[in-house]
């Protein structure tokens, strides 16, 4: 995490989006809570990392993949408000998701039963499918890159992040390890990328989700890639009891190491992790946000804005290099989900008959102009204008008096 010292907080970029407190920070840039001040509501500003934005090549990708992004329109996808470069500082602003990744919930959770997989993966395929058909492939779907809200939307983020960072003439160690266990082997032997490169990752993703672990290891990131050249993934069902063999079979397709053998697309791949939930009768499910990520977030947006004059972000040693938490892909110990029987459709002591997770409802997304916005944060940005005008008026009514009391003055003394 950035620390108290942090010269952006409190920053205002393009005069519009003032940065209120750190969220997260990664291998290639770091999210703050941040405050649109033109239309009063919370937003997301992702921050690249200081050493891209010297690279020409790098901001013309980001400009094009934040542009393409910013015209998809899906409930599986996190929206794109703004893009734009402030003195150095290359940024996105996006819809503000409050809850955490699928990385965190597995770490507080463990592996998921089919019909909480169901539940992340109609909304992510969905996601996923509406870009595919606009000509846009993600690179880079993992469990760090889906998110999941208080309320249980799930959403994929980071589109057009990854391929803008690839062409930059900047590499990151923590990155290539991200995105090793995850990548299609086409990604690892050529550069003939489509959305099938999208699907095997997904399939990957539900293997993880099922299983709690990978499917394949290496002593080093390149070792981990080149694993999928050579082995398949494996069934998940072979690793765990109890998962359908319909569940099964979209992994073991979604995952084929020839591209022609995969779904075309995401679209296609949700289509047929439908037909397996009306076969097998899986129930609806609110997959429930990680509370210690939602704690986190929560705890960000109450917490007071830094003043706005700190020093200004230069080209000096980056903030950002240090790893973080969400690139560490190895599983800690966990208590499990209680009792989660696949059979009984409980998950974490939650049951799916209700088709409710009994969690906080607030989801901090667009507010109302009169909601306040949290302790430290400003409701709107016009309250030091008003103030002036009012006062300008004040003076302009006195000054008046003045002078209709001293013209009667004057016409007294000429009175005859």
């Amino acid at each position: 995490m950035t620390t108290p010292d942090d010269p952006l907080l409190g920053r205002v970029l393009e005069r519009r989006y003032r940065i209120d407190a750190p969220i997260a920070r990664g291998g290639m840039s770091s999210v703050y809570v941040g405050t649109d001040l033109r239309l009063g509501r919370r937003v997301a500003v992702k921050v690249m990392d200081a050493r891209y934005v010297g690279d020409p090549q790098f901001l013309r990708r980001f400009e094009f993949e934040a542009r393409a992004v910013a015209g998809l329109s899906h409930p599986g996808l996190v929206s794109v408000h703004d893009q734009s470069i402030d003195d150095n500082i290359a940024f996105l602003v996006m819809e503000l998701v409050r809850g955490g990744s699928l990385r965190e919930l597995l770490r507080e959770r463990g592996p998921m039963p089919p019909h909480a997989v169901a539940a992340v993966g109609i909304p992510t395929l969905g996601g996923l499918g509406t870009a595919h058909r606009a000509g846009l492939v993600h690179r880079d779907v993992k469990p760090e890159n889906v998110l999941i809200s208080d309320t249980g939307d799930v959403k994929v983020a980071d589109f057009g992040l990854v391929r803008a960072v690839s062409e930059a003439g900047v590499t990151s160690a923590s990155i290539i390890l991200g995105t090793a266990a995850y990548l299609s082997p086409e990604q690892v032997s050529s550069t003939e990328i489509d959305a099938r490169s999208d699907v095997y990752s997904a399939g990957v993703l539900f293997f993880e989700l099922l299983t709690g672990r990978q499917p394949f290891r290496g002593a080093t990131p390149l070792a981990l890639a080149y694993q999928r050249l050579t082995y398949d993934v494996p069934a998940p069902g072979d690793v765990i009891a109890g998962i359908p063999p319909q569940i099964d079979e979209i992994v073991l397709r979604a995952t084929e190491r020839d591209p022609a053998h995969r779904y075309r697309d995401g679209f296609a791949m949700q289509h047929a992790l439908l037909d397996a939930i009306d076969d097998l009768g899986l129930p609806p499910f609110t997959v429930p946000a990680p509370s210690q990520a939602s704690a986190r977030v929560t705890s960000a947006i109450a917490r007071p804005v830094a003043p706005a004059d700190r020093p200004r972000y230069d080209d000096g040693p980056s903030p950002h290099g240090e790893p973080d938490h969400r690139d560490d892909l190895n599983l800690p110990d966990h208590d499990g989900y209680e009792g989660h029987e696949y059979g009984g459709h409980e998950y974490g002591g939650h049951e799916y008959g209700g088709h409710e997770y009994e969690g906080d409802d607030d989801y901090y997304g667009d507010h109302p102009d009169d909601e306040p916005l949290g302790p430290g944060i400003v409701d709107t940005p016009h309250t030091g204008s008003t103030v002036v005008a009012a006062a300008w008026v004040l003076i302009v009514v006195l000054m008046a008096v003045l002078v209709a009391l001293g013209g009667w003055g004057l016409g007294q003394s000429w009175a005859p």
